[in-house]
């Protein structure tokens, strides 16, 4: 039998006692994520893969991939549960996909805090945070399968973000430990402004081994949905609730004409052609609530309370931010999306503007959110009728010209999709401290494109 030639293979020897998967079809599957969001990047990365994945139970068996992964010159690409929108966890030169859910205890809970292994999942952890009467600051839709690790390298913010602004506001994560990237990985802890280094960056430049974040009070929290027959009322009501300081709230949303008639789970509750506005807020504070919709002329639709969502295991918060997006595609395969902020005090006409300019093609879903300044605003994930790459382009420069800031979804270089943005000398900084050979998730950094082979 001749000796095995490839680095995978080799790793596998090495390693054995790890858990991994080679099966062709798995493997495809833990390569990909939500990216099929996007007609671009699914054209562009829809035959993509790792040569194996490999989920590791701790922090020693992580140190042993490392290690020999870094000898061989084998790519890392981390994944956390894959529910990201832009090929995060798409490996774009082979390698291994390092699947962290494996690694996934909780360290610790305190007033105002907890710490935890990246691969916890955010419903998990935060059923673990709640006996303490707290609750995570900062939810995406898709905290069931999401992992806190995940969260913090693809992520934004989510439902809680309407108090405590985006993940990387400060304060809402207060440090973590990462492992460098070397034949001998250090493991460091980094703190405040450091930690936020590796934020938002897909894992590109460390391996973050454990976040600790801070919590928020749990409330009761009553989930309604409350429809108009007019877009501005809607828009206005959504905008006096997010801004009402009284009313304890975790979420607002508005959903524009036609969005709620892509909502095929709530049509009971979603009139056809109507507006809708989406909140969560504390169970105290429905009366005041109640008193804003009908000064707008709104009805309610949609009404559970707190213990009603805990025991039907349904929650209106799997129809906010980017599960809009994906409740949509499965009416209409055609749609796509994009991701857009607007300017704090002008954000309800930009709205109103973008929806005079573009509506029946960018179909209007907006979060209300306090910004990294605490200002409060809305980021939009607004659908598209997509008709080719280039109106999709058109679309976001017409944003742009208007003031209204694009994240762009539709590509995979992180920069890119940071509205264009160099990385700053301090993230740069990091990648080289901690990725110093560049097997971290290669070609998503401008300046770390796939080695030639």
């Amino acid at each position: 039998m001749n000796a095995p030639t490839s680095a995978i293979e080799q790793l596998l020897l090495e390693l054995p006692d790890l858990d991994w998967i080679t099966d062709e079809s798995r493997v495809a599957r833990l390569s990909q994520d939500f990216a099929w969001f996007s007609p671009v990047l699914n054209r562009q990365l829809k035959d993509k893969r790792a040569d194996a994945v490999v989920r590791p139970r701790t922090e020693d068996e992580i140190r042993a991939l490392v290690s020999a992964c870094v000898k061989r010159k084998v790519p890392i690409t981390i994944r956390g549960s894959g529910t990201g929108n832009y090929g995060q966890t798409t490996p774009l030169a082979g390698g291994v996909v390092l699947d962290m859910t494996g690694y996934n205890a909780l360290q610790w809970v305190r007033p105002g805090a907890a710490r935890a292994q990246a691969g916890i999942r955010l419903g998990e952890l935060e059923k673990q945070t709640k006996p303490t009467g707290q609750e995570l600051r900062c939810m995406p839709s898709t905290y069931r399968s999401a992992t806190l690790g995940g969260l913090f390298g693809g992520g934004f913010g989510g439902v809680g973000s309407i108090n405590f602004g985006p993940l990387g506001a400060p304060g809402n994560v207060l440090g973590l430990r990462a492992m460098t990237i070397e034949a001998e990985p250090q493991v460091v802890e980094l703190r405040g402004a450091e930690a936020m280094r590796m934020h938002h960056l897909w894992g590109t430049n460390g391996l973050v081994l454990e976040l600790e974040v801070g919590l928020a009070p749990v409330h009761p929290w009553l989930e309604t949905l409350v429809t108009f027959g007019d877009f501005d009322q809607a828009l206005a009501f959504g905008d006096a609730l997010a801004h009402a300081p009284g009313i304890v709230k975790r979420e607002v949303a508005f959903f524009a004409s036609p969005v709620p008639d892509h909502l095929a789970q709530l049509a009971n509750h979603l009139p056809a052609g109507c507006h809708a506005v989406l909140s969560l807020v504390a169970e105290s504070c429905e009366e005041p609530m109640l008193e804003l919709a009908a000064l707008h002329g709104g009805s309610v639709s949609y009404r559970k309370t707190s213990a009603e969502v805990h025991k039907s295991n349904r929650t209106l918060m799997e129809f906010t931010w980017n599960h809009t997006t994906l409740h949509a595609l499965k009416v209409d395969k055609t749609l796509t999306y994009l991701q857009s902020s607007f300017v704090p005090g002008q954000h309800v006409q930009q709205i109103t503007e973008m929806e005079r300019l573009l509506g029946g093609e960018v179909l209007m879903h907006v979060e209300f959110l306090r910004n990294l300044e605490g200002l409060l605003t809305c980021s939009a994930l607004q659908l598209v009728r997509f008709t080719s790459e280039e109106r999709l382009d058109e679309i976001i420069r017409i944003h742009r010209e208007r003031g209204v800031r694009i994240n762009n979804p539709h590509t995979f270089i992180v920069e890119d999709g940071k509205a264009g943005g160099a990385l700053p000398p301090e993230i740069v900084a990091m990648k080289r401290r901690f990725d110093p050979h560049g097997l971290l998730n290669p070609g998503k950094l401008r300046d770390w494109p796939v080695a030639a082979t």
